[in-house]
């Protein structure tokens, strides 16, 4: 399937207007990445179907063809477990010796009962509902008539219904990480206390098939992905059972929860279409939100993770602790506020939101999670400082976002402060958010 992107930009907009050059650059980035069903992140480095990339894909999608955003979601549901769990990667097994860990490392068929398809046994951010929501508004007939909601109800249901009965191992009312994968952050300043005691001798020889594709510097250490691996084959071994009280790893992250809560919001408003009563989404979306207060650091002004297997919080200021702005009746939104405009993130004036406090001496501008400024993340703190009336500097990282995006061919990632990409090049979120940045006009891409 393949879209003309002027015919379907003029339709999708009520200006009339013809793309710009970014919105038909990023179009050619989705062309190029689709795979008939749907989006690759990136061609070389991410050969197969993740999870929140498909959700954050399918918002940008949906200005410019509503039918394929809805097949991305609907084609990553295709992987969903009989627990609920919509897994992180959904395998093209053709290509398992290209990304490791692989179809074959996970063995998933071996399950009781197997998912439909190869995949991973871990998980990511449960942005799905909220990306769903998004997509039916960009064209409601069209979604309608293809009842593209009420089919996709009840699998959103079964993966937040997931999260709430098997993942709260800190019994607060957050859904846990078992693994840094499952943060969408992987190598984020957060974790580096909780995977210390982690071993890192995996049985399984590592094999980094990314290095092909970037430089060692600006990926993992072979000494995190030995940790990574073993936390991987821990879950693999005893049949990703969630309910055993062994993992080694366990933390709550405040990304996690609060897209959590987004999507129960949306799922609210996905009720109502499919006919369901939205009312016990609503309570949810409350709950989780009260929950996150929990994580609230009063010394950081901003959210933190916890650590479930030590019973403490992690006292780092990450981004993963600004997005809570993205909720309407955050209690400390002022603080987190502050903070952001404060010296550790936007005090010395980056091109974009730094994924990490630029104070402390570990911030490392170019290292994956452990500095740079991603694209998924400033764009969620933008919906968030939109979502609290901070449009001046929301309208400003959406310029520079957006600027950066074009000019360096969508990379990955960029140094927060003189914009230098990094990782891979044509990369489907970054293209997909900033067209959405670009036709959303400065409004809130929210479930409201």
């Amino acid at each position: 399937m393949s879209w003309h992107p002027v015919r379907t930009m003029s339709a999708a907009t009520s200006s009339g207007r013809t793309p710009s050059d970014l919105t038909s650059a990023a179009v050619r980035v989705l062309e190029r990445n689709w795979t008939g069903s749907h989006t690759l992140p990136a061609t070389g480095l991410y050969p197969h179907q993740w999870s929140w990339d498909s959700a954050f894909i399918a918002v940008g999608l949906r200005h410019v063809a509503p039918a394929r955003a809805q097949q991305e979601l609907e084609s990553l549901t295709r992987g969903q477990w009989a627990d609920g769990r919509i897994p992180q990667i959904v395998y093209d097994v053709r290509r398992d010796d290209d990304y490791a860990p692989g179809a074959s490392f996970w063995a998933s068929p071996r399950i009781d009962p197997p998912p439909p398809v190869p995949t991973a046994g871990l998980v990511q951010p449960p942005n799905h509902a909220w990306a769903a929501w998004l997509v039916h508004q960009a064209d409601t007939a069209a979604s309608v008539a293809r009842g593209f909601l009420p089919r996709l109800y009840p699998r959103l249901v079964a993966w937040h219904e997931y999260l709430r009965t098997r993942r709260d191992h800190g019994g607060r009312g957050l859904a846990s990480v078992i693994h840094p994968w499952e943060s969408g952050m992987d190598n984020l300043p957060l974790w580096d206390g909780a995977l210390a005691p982690v071993p890192g001798t995996p049985t399984t020889v590592l094999g980094r098939p990314d290095l092909q594709h970037a430089d060692l510097t600006e990926r993992p250490s072979q000494k995190e992905y030995g940790k990574y691996f073993w936390l991987a084959e821990h879950y693999r071994d005893r049949g990703c059972d969630d309910t055993d009280g062994l993992d080694r790893f366990v933390a709550e992250d405040p990304t996690f929860n609060t897209l959590w809560a987004a999507s129960e919001e949306a799922l609210a408003r996905i009720a109502e279409v499919a006919g369901a009563d939205p009312e016990p989404h609503l309570a949810r979306a409350a709950a989780i939100t009260a929950a996150l207060e929990s994580l609230y650091d009063d010394r950081l002004g901003l959210y933190v993770a916890h650590d479930v297997v030590r019973d403490e919080p992690i006292r780092k200021a990450t981004v993963s602790g600004l997005t809570p702005l993205l909720l309407a009746d955050l209690p400390h939104a002022e603080q987190v506020l502050a903070t952001l405009d404060g010296p550790r993130f936007l005090g010395d004036d980056p091109l974009m939101v730094p994924s990490y406090d630029v104070t402390a001496d570990d911030f490392r501008p170019s290292q994956y999670w452990r500095g740079p400024a991603w694209f998924n993340m400033t764009w969620l703190v933008v919906q968030g400082l939109r979502r609290h009336g901070r449009t001046g500097t929301a309208d400003a990282l959406s310029a520079h976002t957006r600027r950066l995006a074009v000019e360096h061919g969508f990379p990955e990632y960029v140094h927060p402060f003189t914009g230098a990409p990094h990782g891979a090049r044509s990369f489907s979120w970054t293209a997909a958010l900033a067209l959405d940045l670009e036709a959303s006009d400065g409004g809130v891409a929210g479930p409201a």
